[in-house]
């Protein structure tokens, strides 16, 4: 459990990973922004917002995503969320996923991400898996290491670490002050939205490997 001071006075060295040009990424976001919008708001320092959200120590657009739409609709919906003691499903409210739409975006450049995906890499950065399995209480401190590895990799265009409720599959943050001309397009076609009963059945076909589901009302 790496909570430590960084090393002062060495040189971090992070390692990189490519993310090429036609990627697609899948982001759930809240319905009334736009699929490949980044999102300004900045957290506080030490209390709420998310593991890696600049600061204003730090401050920058960024745009949290994931490399397939299961891992996707695992960061934002699963958190917290036991299984059900009748059905051993995990039941998401429709009232909470209502609010969000599935979106599908396609890089137009490549992108450099720091691979935090592997124990060498975290290693890198004098981390370990504290720094992307760690609970809600610490994200003031992974605040600081995202801030810290920012200066040690000022070709970066985001992170990449392992999501730790889809594993071992892949999240990433891209940082909107280094993605010049917004390298997204949309797929507007590949959309789904959780408000509508068509979308929710779709979601819900992929959350069933994982034993979870969004749970209609009856009138719908």
């Amino acid at each position: 459990m790496t909570r430590q001071i960084p090393p002062t006075g060495l040189p971090m060295e992070p390692l990189t990973r490519t993310l090429p040009a036609g990627t697609r990424l899948w982001r759930l976001h809240l319905d009334r922004y736009e699929a490949a919008e980044f999102n300004p708001k900045l957290a506080h320092e030490f209390f709420r917002g998310s593991r890696f959200d600049a600061t204003e120590k730090d401050p920058y657009p960024y745009l949290y995503a994931a490399l397939d739409p299961v891992t996707a609709l695992s960061e934002v919906l699963l958190r917290s969320i036991e299984f059900d003691d009748a059905t051993g499903i995990r039941l998401v409210p429709w009232a909470q996923a209502s609010r969000y739409r599935l979106s599908v975006l396609r890089t137009t450049a490549e992108l450099s991400l720091v691979d935090l995906t592997t124990a060498e890499g975290l290693a890198a950065v004098w981390q370990d898996t504290w720094l992307v399995d760690c609970e809600e209480e610490d994200y003031a401190k992974t605040r600081y290491w995202a801030r810290l590895i920012r200066e040690h990799s000022a070709r970066a265009d985001g992170l990449l670490w392992q999501s730790k409720r889809c594993r071992p599959r892949a999240a990433l943050q891209l940082f909107g002050d280094r993605c010049a001309g917004g390298p997204l397009l949309t797929e507007p076609d590949a959309a789904l939205r959780l408000a509508s009963v068509d979308g929710v059945h779709e979601v819900n076909a992929l959350l069933e490997p994982l034993r979870a589901r969004i749970s209609l009302p009856d009138m719908l």
